[in-house]
């Protein structure tokens, strides 16, 4: 596969809406999507860690790959996350998102039989990425939760040989020397998606032109700002949006997994509780975050 066309900007790793009764909520996609477009995202990542891709079943997988395809266009992008553990269904989920035309698909490391080696990984890419051979392909890195961390520019070399229609790495870790040599890897010949958020403007000054992430998804205008200020050279003012950024990152980590979705509430989506076993916010856990975000002028800086 050649001339694979890489994606640049901004990419929400979106929430998976829930009903009470904690089916998934498709309707939602339909403002989901509206907002982002509105806000200046270049397109989603569906299905994946914030989407809570491993609560899902592969039914409600692909209902959601179907839902997202109504609404991608050259402009905004939707790649489809398929997993990490079953090939075979790996195959299936990536051979339904070419169905619905879907403009990528990505998995992760098997993360309980894990792979030995560097090239026990490429192999296993190499056999879903063979079921959509004109489909774009991307390996997502992110050790934290696979526990698979091999240097991915050893990855690359191979999958270079090994997958024609490979389109480039999902990259949530923090060894920014790796990153940057994943990069500028045979002329910039494919896309590296940055995937930590807190981290932007760092891998902005590396290289970096595209990047995937769930607080894009709320606090998009902050973002848009940090890489503003960084092509005007105003690194500094930069730095200071970067840190604003961070400052409310912090609150994913004082409140935990289940916080994400309340940033959403206080933008105006409700989007359900997260499925066991991400724990979600008491009540007096979420009036607390209110008042954190009403004190830190949240209004400000999220999506609108």
């Amino acid at each position: 596969m050649k001339n694979i066309e890489k994606i640049k900007g901004l990419i929400a790793a979106p929430f998976t809406a829930f009903d009470k009764n904690n089916e998934i909520n498709l309707e939602m996609v339909t403002e989901q999507q509206a907002m982002y477009k509105r806000n200046g995202l270049s397109g989603v990542f569906i299905c994946g860690t914030t989407g809570e891709s491993s609560a899902l079943t592969m039914a409600e997988k692909k209902q959601l790959f179907k839902k997202w395809s109504e609404y991608k266009t050259p402009e905004f992008k939707v790649i489809a996350f398929l997993g990490g553990t079953c090939v075979k269904e790996c195959r299936e989920l990536a051979q339904y998102a070419q169905e619905c035309n879907l403009d990528a698909v990505s998995i992760t490391a098997p993360y309980y039989f894990k792979p030995a080696n560097v090239n026990a990984l490429a192999l296993f890419c190499q056999e879903v990425a063979s079921a959509v051979p004109d489909m774009p392909f991307y390996y997502y890195h992110i050790p934290i939760f696979t526990g698979v961390n091999f240097p991915m520019i050893n990855f690359l070399e191979i999958a270079d040989e090994l997958i024609p229609n490979f389109a480039g790495i999902k990259y949530t870790y923090e060894n920014m020397m790796d990153y940057q040599l994943c990069l500028n890897f045979k002329n910039k010949k494919y896309n590296i998606l940055w995937g930590r958020d807190e981290m932007l403007l760092p891998a902005l000054s590396i290289g970096a032109v595209s990047a995937v992430g769930s607080t894009y998804g709320y606090m998009t205008p902050v973002y848009l700002k940090v890489i503003a200020l960084f092509k005007e050279n105003k690194l500094e003012e930069s730095a200071q949006m970067q840190l604003q950024a961070i400052r409310f990152i912090q609150l994913l980590d004082k409140f935990g997994g289940g916080c994400g979705k309340a940033f959403m509430k206080s933008i105006g989506f409700d989007l359900g509780k997260h499925r066991l076993p991400v724990m979600n916010l008491t009540n007096d856990q979420y009036a607390e975050l209110t008042q954190l975000l009403e004190k830190m002028d949240f209004n400000q800086y999220c999506n609108k």
